[in-house]
């Protein structure tokens, strides 16, 4: 479980009681879905879902983001997403007069990196899909994102992320850890991918997360780690390698900045930061700290760094942050252990085994 400080264990030890109310409710809610009591609609198309069990930050987006860019020169795709805390309601399709506002900072991100496909937002995904394929008749495949706690709709292949540092199998149900699942119903899903791990991750580490996490024989374990890439300015795009010679401002709204932060304290002389909860919406004055912040750093080279989901909802500010020095850090994923292949195949097969099951005349629907 993640404790940001022993004050912040003690209390969310003290909610244990809500916690075990908490997982007795899911319990049930499972066990109906699993009776078939509830059921789950199956629609006739190809559904990728990317989630997790657990709350905070996983690495769901850079795996939507490697997802879209393997599949969509294959297959017309989508990205339907909740658009977690926009300020807007129900279903929505992106376009260019969109915001991060509106459509949340993920949905946007996919956007600006993908105008090429869909991408909608839509807090009642069963709902959202049908008006998804009405106003995007070509598409021939869904990802979903963060929805696999959400049972209404089934999904044919479930990629379901834990974390290295807080793999789900040692945490426990919210509030008091960050459980919104059972660990039971990590069986429903085809893959499980342990992020974040170490680089030099070994083979007897890996065998030992992979006891615990005791997969069943129809499940695929795979292990990615981060890979920064070069900082790029905000507006104008251009690179900036980070040296040990400069001072960074590290401005940053995720759920768990640690690994960034580790990453930013090696490849520079010193840093400072500004630490914004996750999604956090950017105001006027929150900007006046950053820049009060950046003044107050004494070296003659000094920066901001800031992440990808933040720049959405700092361009917001175009206008002002125009020639302020904000450079923005890319990230995407490594597949240790030489597994990407692996992955790949699995992932293009899917859809191709989806479409071949299905009957000609279905097909034309």
């Amino acid at each position: 479980m993640h404790f940001k400080n022993i004050y912040l264990r003690s209390f969310r030890l003290f909610l244990f009681p809500i916690s075990i109310l908490y997982g007795i409710v899911i319990a049930i809610r499972n066990l109906l879905y699993d009776k078939k009591i509830i059921k789950s609609i199956e629609f006739n198309i190809p559904i990728i879902c990317v989630g997790n069990i657990s709350v905070g930050g996983t690495g769901k987006s850079p795996m939507v983001m490697y997802l879209v860019e393997l599949l969509k020169k294959i297959y017309p795709l989508a990205t339907l997403s909740r658009g977690y805390k926009r300020r807007t309601s129900g279903y929505i399709l992106a376009d260019e007069y969109f915001t991060a506002n509106e459509l949340g900072d993920e949905p946007m991100q996919f956007y600006i990196h993908h105008p090429d496909i869909a991408v909608a937002v839509g807090e009642k995904r069963i709902e959202a899909i049908p008006q998804l394929l009405y106003d995007r008749p070509d598409t021939k495949l869904i990802i979903l994102d963060d929805a696999f706690q959400h049972r209404e709709i089934h999904s044919g292949l479930n990629i379901i992320l834990t974390e290295y540092s807080n793999l789900y199998t040692r945490d426990f149900f919210l509030p008091t850890g960050d459980l919104r699942d059972q660990r039971a119903s990590m069986s429903r899903a085809e893959v499980i991918i342990v992020t974040k791990c170490p680089i030099e991750l070994t083979e007897h580490e890996k065998f030992l997360i992979l006891k615990e996490l005791n997969p069943s024989d129809n499940q695929k374990v795979f292990f990615t780690g981060i890979r920064y890439g070069v900082p790029y300015h905000i507006i104008t795009q251009e690179k900036f390698p980070l040296t040990r010679e400069l001072e960074i401002l590290l401005v940053c709204g995720i759920a768990n900045p640690e690994p960034l932060t580790n990453y930013i304290h090696e490849k520079t002389k010193t840093y400072d930061a500004l630490f914004f909860k996750d999604h956090h919406i950017y105001s006027i004055e929150d900007l006046n700290d950053i820049k009060k912040r950046l003044d107050f750093l004494s070296e003659t080279q000094k920066i901001i760094v800031t992440t990808e989901k933040d720049a959405v909802r700092l361009m917001m500010f175009k206008g002002l942050i125009i020639n302020m020095p904000i450079y923005v850090i890319p990230i995407s994923i490594d597949f240790l252990f030489d597994q990407e292949k692996e992955f790949v195949q699995l992932v293009k097969q899917y859809p191709y085994d989806f479409y071949n099951s299905l009957k000609p005349s279905s097909i034309n629907e």
